[in-house]
C-alpha cells in the first residue's frame, strides 16, 4: 500500500480541526452580545473570551460569575431622548424612556479597581458607564482605558469629588469643564454626561455642566453595593429608564452581578445611556 493516501489523511486533519474552531468562534453565547462594533484600541491586549470549562466552575471565579449571568432578550434599537434646545442641562434619576432597558453605572476610580472585572465585562458584554474623578483617571489611565476597549463609556465626575451645591457659578464650573477637559486629554473623547458627587447639585450646577458641554446631569433610581440591590421606591423593581449606582469598589464583581439578575427579573436589558442620550 502507498504511504502518500496516509500523509493525505493526516494534513487533511488539521485543516478540518481549524474550520471547527472557526465555526465555534463565530457563535457566542446570546448572553455574550458585542455591545459596539468599532471600540478603541486598548492599552493592553483584550482578554480572550474563555472556553466553557468541563467542570463546575469555583464559586468566586471569572468562571462562576460567567454561569451566573442571565440570558437577556436582544436590545430595543435605541431612541434617543428629546434634549432641550437650549438652557441648563436636564436633571434625572431615570432617563425618560419607556423602552425595556435599563443601565448600569460606575462612580469614582480612586479606592479600588478589581483586575477580574475587565474579563468580566468584556466576556459577558455588560455595558457600563463610568462617572470617573480625573485623578483616580490620571493615576489608573490603563485601567480604565481597558474597559472603554471592552465598551464601556467614560464621564466626568469632578476633578476633586467635591459636593457643588451651593457653591459659586466660577467653582462649579472649574470642577465641571476642568474634569471634562482632563478625561479628554486622557481618552480622546469629550464627556457629555455628568454625575455630581453625593448626588448634591442646585440650578448653578446645572448650568455649569451645560456650558462645559454636558447634555444631562444623571443622578440614580437605584444603588447596589456588596452584591445588593437597593431600590429607592417601594416596589422593589428597576423600571425602564432606571440608573443603577455602584463604586469602584473591592466587590465591583457582586455588583455588577446583582445589577445584571435585577434588570433580568424586570424583563428589561441592559444599555448604555450614550445611546439613549445623544
Amino acid at each position: 500500500m502507498s504511504a502518500t493516501p496516509a500523509r493525505r489523511i493526516l494534513a487533511v486533519v488539521p485543516l478540518l480541526a481549524l474550520l471547527v474552531l472557526s465555526a465555534c468562534a463565530g457563535s457566542p453565547a446570546s448572553h455574550a452580545r458585542r455591545i459596539t462594533a468599532d471600540r478603541p484600541t486598548p492599552s493592553a491586549p483584550l482578554p480572550t473570551p474563555s472556553t466553557s470549562p468541563s467542570a463546575k466552575p469555583a464559586p468566586g471565579s471569572l468562571a462562576w460569575y460567567l454561569s451566573q449571568v442571565p440570558t437577556f432578550p436582544e436590545s430595543p434599537v435605541p431612541q434617543p431622548v428629546q434634549l432641550p434646545a437650549t438652557g441648563a442641562a436636564p436633571f434625572w434619576h431615570r432617563v425618560p424612556t419607556e423602552q425595556k432597558v435599563a443601565f448600569i453605572t460606575i462612580d469614582d476610580g480612586g479606592l479600588a479597581r478589581p483586575p477580574e472585572v475587565i474579563d468580566f465585562i468584556w466576556e459577558a458584554r455588560i455595558p457600563v458607564t463610568m462617572f470617573l474623578n480625573s485623578p483616580a483617571a490620571q493615576e489608573h489611565t490603563d485601567y480604565f482605558r481597558q474597559i472603554e476597549a471592552v465598551g464601556g463609556i467614560i464621564e466626568n465626575h469632578t476633578i476633586t469629588h467635591t459636593s457643588l451645591a451651593g457653591r459659586s457659578y466660577a467653582y462649579q464650573k472649574h470642577e465641571i469643564c476642568g474634569g471634562a477637559d482632563r478625561l479628554e486629554a486622557l481618552f480622546g473623547k469629550r464627556p457629555t454626561l455628568f454625575r455630581p458627587p453625593f448626588g448634591n447639585y442646585d440650578t448653578t450646577t446645572l448650568q455649569a455642566a451645560h456650558d462645559c458641554g454636558g447634555k444631562a446631569v444623571l443622578h440614580w433610581s437605584e444603588t447596589v453595593h456588596e452584591g445588593k440591590v437597593r431600590y429607592q421606591t417601594p416596589e422593589k423593581v428597576v423600571h425602564p429608564g432606571d440608573v443603577l449606582l455602584m463604586h469602584f469598589r473591592p466587590a465591583l464583581m457582586d455588583d455588577l452581578l446583582a445589577a445584571l439578575k435585577a434588570i433580568h427579573r424586570a424583563g428589561l436589558t441592559p444599555a448604555l445611556l450614550t445611546d439613549y442620550i445623544r
